[in-house]
């Protein structure tokens, strides 16, 4: 039932995601579009009126007395900002801050639905404590307990504090009293606005698809209007390809005090999903290349992949965040197989949402990504020192 519900729901995304791109046709997908817009319209209030009440000190924020950084995005999904919050986490534990990472855990396992109702009947505060999912020495969770993107920065950041709560201000507090943290990085927390106090405002824009299709959710992917990017202290192109001249205008016209840094997604090394056994980035030119994604834009990441010298002979695409069966790594591995592949490679986010298989007759490799800033790299630094010497 579990499983069935789990396709039910992919398939759902997917049908929904290609009437809001205009991939789909007919009358059904034009009705929907319809009804999207006028939704859009209303959720465009909601934003509008949140902020306000905000602003007015009507929905109160909370200080903790320490430095927040808060990266995020306009859009949902596929900015590639997980790198980005290792690429500051790790800079700022160079520089000296104790530092934890604050997530809400997108899709991992929930509290138990009985637990929230009472707490909501009895009007009581839940106390419960946030997941650790490190605690700056150990990886404590899986990825199914943590959600992927808190394990797979954990397991990059061992000496980083990661933690997964909904409610950030009480995840905060935890990692303050609990591990002396003096630094608060909120992943993917641009909309959360009850965590204030010193904060910089981190914005990420994907060069490939700035504002999504330029409407809100649901009609559109933008989760704030173009204008709210007022409010950023510092913004990163990612994906950039140096011809950003027409977009950085655009930025520079709704935000013109803020520093922009043009990254791109950096591959470093192959790793074997099931052993850990490591591969030179050269390994894979002029073999025959297989990929499995279940990430938000996987045409990146299979562009990545003929970029580096491979033919790419056969891709399977799943939707994000999809977790992986035994069965799917199976016939993704046989059909690799037939269409004469030597290697099948997924991304970081995927693989540790793999499952276990025995089989080794073709390997298996996630490709290791960071950050590789091409310009801005002064803004950079000195959104880091402002942090930790102001």
């Amino acid at each position: 039932m579990r499983e069935q519900l789990r396709i039910w729901a992919e398939t759902t995304e997917t049908f929904v995601l290609e009437v809001i791109f205009d991939e789909r046709r007919g009358t059904v997908a034009n009705l929907m579009r319809g009804l999207l817009f006028g939704c859009s319209k209303i959720f465009q209030v909601i934003v509008k009126l949140r902020r306000f009440l905000y602003n007015v000190r009507i929905f109160r924020d909370s200080t903790l007395g320490v430095q927040v950084i808060a990266i995020g995005n306009l859009t949902v999904g596929g900015t590639g900002k997980t790198p980005v919050v290792e690429k500051f986490a790790r800079e700022l534990r160079d520089q000296g801050r104790n530092v934890a990472i604050l997530s809400r855990g997108y899709r991992s396992k929930p509290t138990p639905l009985h637990r929230k109702l009472l707490n909501k009947i009895l009007l009581r505060e839940d106390t419960t404590p946030p997941r650790v999912v490190s605690d700056g020495k150990s990886l404590l969770l899986d990825s199914e307990m943590a959600g992927d993107e808190p394990y797979m920065l954990a397991s990059n950041l061992r000496d980083v504090v990661v933690l997964v709560d909904k409610d950030r201000v009480k995840a905060g507090r935890y990692a303050i009293e609990k591990f002396g943290c003096d630094t608060l990085l909120l992943d993917d927390g641009f909309q959360y606005w009850k965590l204030r106090g010193r904060r910089q405002d981190v914005v990420l824009i994907d060069r490939q698809q700035p504002f999504g299709n330029e409407r809100l959710l649901p009609r559109g992917t933008l989760r704030e209007p173009p204008s709210h990017l007022a409010r950023a202290s510092v913004i990163f192109i990612t994906k950039s390809d140096g011809q950003t001249q027409q977009l950085r205008q655009r930025i520079t016209a709704l935000n013109p005090t803020a520093g922009i840094i043009e990254c791109v997604h950096h591959p470093m090394y192959l790793e074997d999903v099931f052993t850990g056994q490591r591969l030179d980035l050269e390994s894979l030119k002029g073999r025959k290349l297989a990929s499995l994604s279940g990430i938000a834009q996987p045409e990146s990441f299979e562009g990545s992949l003929v970029k580096l010298g491979g033919e790419l002979v056969y891709s399977k695409r799943f939707a994000d965040h999809h977790r992986f069966t035994q069965q799917e790594v199976l016939n993704a591995i046989n059909r690799s197989k037939k269409r004469l592949a030597e290697v099948l490679i997924t991304t970081q986010k995927d693989a540790v949402r793999f499952p276990k298989i025995d089989r080794r007759d073709l390997p298996v490799y996630f490709m290791r990504v960071e950050i590789k800033i091409l310009s801005g790299a002064k803004d950079f630094q000195d959104c880091v020192r402002k942090i930790c010497f102001r």
